[in-house]
């Protein structure tokens, strides 16, 4: 089985620095829904689901190392609005 790494190559290019540049964004954005009352904790699944469910609702924005970045369409209020969904979705539809 390949190692994490060699899943991002093909042949001598290496695709494992090509990200989401929402990922992050989403990632401070849960930080600070949590840190709001109620002071909901969610469990690791249910905190992965929220990360899945938010870079979902949002449209994909990949850059790369040397990236220069000229505008982005995607404001903040729209990703703590994708978070605040995707906690709301993950509440009402628990893993039990």
């Amino acid at each position: 089985m390949p190692d994490k790494q060699e899943k991002y190559h093909i042949n001598s290019t290496d695709f494992s620095e090509i990200r989401n540049r929402n990922e992050v964004r989403v990632i401070k954005m849960i930080n600070k829904v949590m840190s709001e009352p109620p002071g909901y904790a969610p469990d690791e699944l249910s905190l992965q689901d929220i990360y899945a469910l938010a870079l979902n609702a949002l449209p994909p924005r990949y850059s790369q190392t040397g990236t220069i970045v000229l505008r982005d369409p995607v404001k903040d209020e729209d990703v703590l609005r994708a978070v605040r969904n995707a906690f709301a979705t993950v509440v009402q539809n628990p893993k039990y």
